[in-house]
């Protein structure tokens, strides 16, 4: 079922792929600034005559044409970085850039699907269809999915495939679970008006404070009263502004959070249960209230058909031991708008590995891979699109 070519060509290539790696690791570009890296790809696409259009404005679409007719599947990888100061000092190839770090493994991504590319493009007169090739940017603001979609990434797609690195999950295994994988993720904004005043006055006040505190005290009864314990809910505070002075009584509080579920219904009656446990403070104090709810991310649904194909590969790829049960995650993932269009699925490629220090959270300046995993996602990559276009 699987390639052999396309295995052999990756495990010859390992060190240039490393390499790759490690130079966009030193390169960190952010989300709608991924121009060099962006260049960078159409360099080495066009280097093998692999055509490809850029998207607007940073990000590639590519297509490998197979030698027979067939269908199309996607694969995405995406290549934005983080807004992350880079804290391992000892790395030679750290980022060169403060304030800037490749913090989620986007590196890596980018890298495995480049040499995924590298090994079809091989074997291309044998694909019976055809392979496209998403390098999506501004995935860690959840745009880069959308926008691409917009400018006809999905267009005559039958099936969509994409890789997370992932830390948590230990090395030389891999998770693509059927079903739930990655929760929605909204944002919300509360802003809280009383009337300020001296703060040895406070009777003829009405504290935004005070009922910021309440509301961020007593939120959480949305989730633990409201909603159905079988179903699942993460409601967080981020960030909370209020007052301008230790004597002066606050008139405005800013409250800013998230809220991750899997079920649309819990979805809908968390966002409309927020609103009103805000206006109910609000109006308990006197005060007023505005929320503002974002909707960002849905949630990361694998397709069933899809991820019983990827475990087919992977045990043929790597061996049955390589798949990995490990539940759900309620981070967020913009590939979700991608699965919105087509079924596909989503798997994580474990790279925790406390030997050589790689268990530290996404997200974290300490952030790092075990460059082991890399063969496997590119192989995983390429295996999948070739087993599914000759399915």
């Amino acid at each position: 079922m699987i390639n052999e070519k396309i295995k052999a060509y990756i495990l010859e290539h390992e060190e240039e792929l490393i390499a790759t790696r490690r130079k966009l690791h030193s390169e960190p570009e952010l989300s709608w600034e991924e121009e060099n890296t962006t260049v960078f790809i159409c360099e080495q696409l066009e280097a093998l005559g692999i055509p490809y259009r850029r998207t607007e404005p940073t990000g590639v679409i590519a297509e490998i044409k197979g030698g027979k007719p067939g269908k199309t599947v996607a694969l995405r990888g995406d290549m934005d970085a983080l807004s992350v100061q880079e804290l391992n000092q000892d790395l030679s190839y750290k980022s060169n850039f403060d304030g800037k770090m490749h913090a989620c493994g986007h590196d890596a991504h980018t890298s495995m699907l480049l040499f995924a590319a590298k090994a079809l493009h091989q074997v291309k007169d044998e694909i019976p269809g055809t392979v496209r090739l998403l390098f999506q940017p501004a995935e860690e603001i959840a745009e880069g999915a959308k926008a691409m979609v917009k400018q006809g990434a999905m267009d005559g797609v039958d099936n969509v495939f994409g890789i997370h690195i992932w830390s948590q999950t230990p090395m030389k295994k891999i998770v693509c679970n059927p079903g739930p994988a990655f929760a929605a993720a909204d944002i919300f904004k509360v802003e809280f008006k009383g009337r300020g005043g001296h703060g040895a006055i406070p009777q003829d006040t009405i504290d935004a404070a005070v009922v910021a505190s309440s509301f961020v005290m007593n939120v959480q009864t949305v989730v633990s009263r409201t909603v159905d314990p079988l179903d699942s809910a993460v409601l967080t505070i981020g960030k909370m502004e209020v007052g301008t002075r230790f004597n002066v009584i606050a008139e405005n509080a800013v409250i800013e959070g998230t809220v991750r579920t899997f079920n649309k219904d819990t979805r809908d009656h968390v966002e409309r249960e927020l609103e009103h446990y805000a206006n109910t403070v609000a109006s308990l104090y006197g005060a007023t209230a505005k929320v503002t709810y974002t909707r960002g991310t849905n949630a990361v649904i694998n397709d069933t058909n899809s991820a019983r194909l990827s475990h087919e590969v992977i045990s043929e790829s790597f061996g049955p031991r390589v798949l990995h049960d490990q539940q759900p995650t309620m981070g967020g993932e913009d590939f979700s708008f991608f699965l919105d269009e087509v079924p596909g699925c989503f798997a994580l490629v474990g790279c925790g590995n406390p030997e050589k220090d790689t268990e530290w959270a996404h997200h974290h300046g300490r952030f790092n891979i075990d460059e082991d995993a890399l063969i496997t996602g590119a192989e995983l990559y390429a295996q999948y699109a070739w087993v599914y276009l000759n399915s």
